[in-house]
């Protein structure tokens, strides 16, 4: 049985201009193009695995598809945060 009074810690590098950047800007840019409202076709995406949320216009889909979702999560998480200004400041 697992301990739950502990809260887990994940270490994730930060790297600079990641992949999933790169590709989530692609992939929206892709999905303008083609007229499909991007933040819903990647939420779905995202949600489902399924990569027919994601148009092939641009090979949008074959570069969607060689990034991890939870990457592109953890991607638009931290830009989130970064325009939130939530961060912590650091003394």
């Amino acid at each position: 049985m697992q301990d739950l009074t502990n809260t887990q810690y994940v270490k994730i590098d930060v790297e600079p201009e990641t992949g999933a950047k790169i590709v989530l800007s692609a992939v929206y840019e892709a999905l303008t193009e083609k007229g499909y409202n991007p933040v819903n076709q990647i939420v779905g995406y995202i949600m489902s695995g399924d990569p027919t949320y994601i148009t092939s216009h641009k090979n949008a889909r074959s570069l969607i598809m060689k990034v991890e979702r939870d990457e592109l999560v953890e991607e638009m998480l931290r830009e989130y945060i970064k325009n939130s200004h939530w961060e912590e400041k650091k003394d």
